[in-house]
């Protein structure tokens, strides 16, 4: 793989309040440059969601309503995020989760492309491991605790996928080759292939 091919491309996670449909309470996003992700790079905003933050997802990313208090509210820094989104690929794991919410918040906005790295460890990896976040990790022997940041934050699992994109993207010779596979149908930068039905992840 020729990581010089690659448009500019960010790894992007969002993590929501336990509404339904979700409200951001934090959104993250790291560049990855040259077959390295960027941490130096990365962008990472709490936000003050309109409805509190539910227990049960307190729970799950350990993120709270005191921890966001005296954080922005999402028109504050929405423009922000999008220009800083403009004209990029995004990468998440289980994407469609990621793409979905920040369309909601950011209706004018379009990627150019939308990579799911769950999809593409499916095909690279059928075999042999799980396909969730964690499983993943320890299957191509990245340490977590090498990564800044606690799991299920969004800082975290933005690193944590960018490390994962870069070694799936590894056995792929182009990147045609990968987006192929790695792009769901129906969402930007997709070619034609087979539907597969996506995992469902807590917010």
């Amino acid at each position: 793989m020729d990581f010089g091919t690659w448009p500019r491309l960010l790894v992007a996670n969002v993590e929501g309040n336990g509404a339904n449909p979700p409200d951001l309470g934090e959104v993250a996003a790291i560049p990855i440059l040259d077959g390295r992700s960027v941490p130096e790079s990365a962008k990472t905003a709490l936000i003050r969601p309109p409805q509190p933050i539910t227990a049960f997802v307190t729970s799950v990313h350990h993120l709270t309503n005191e921890t966001v208090a005296h954080a922005p509210a999402w028109d504050l820094i929405a423009p922000y995020v999008q220009e800083d989104l403009h004209g990029a690929w995004i990468a998440a794991h289980n994407a469609s989760m990621d793409y979905n919410v920040l369309r909601r918040h950011l209706p004018t906005w379009e990627p150019a492309g939308v990579i799911d790295t769950l999809r593409l460890a499916h095909t690279t990896y059928p075999t042999g491991t799980r396909h969730g976040l964690d499983a993943l990790l320890a299957h191509i022997d990245v340490d977590p605790t090498a990564i800044p940041g606690r799991r299920y934050r969004a800082g975290f699992d933005a690193h944590a996928t960018a490390l994962l994109l870069i070694d799936l993207a590894a056995h792929y010779p182009t990147w045609d080759a990968l987006i192929a596979v790695a792009v769901p149908p129906g969402m930007p930068g997709s070619p034609s292939s087979p539907h597969r039905d996506e995992e469902q992840t807590l917010w």
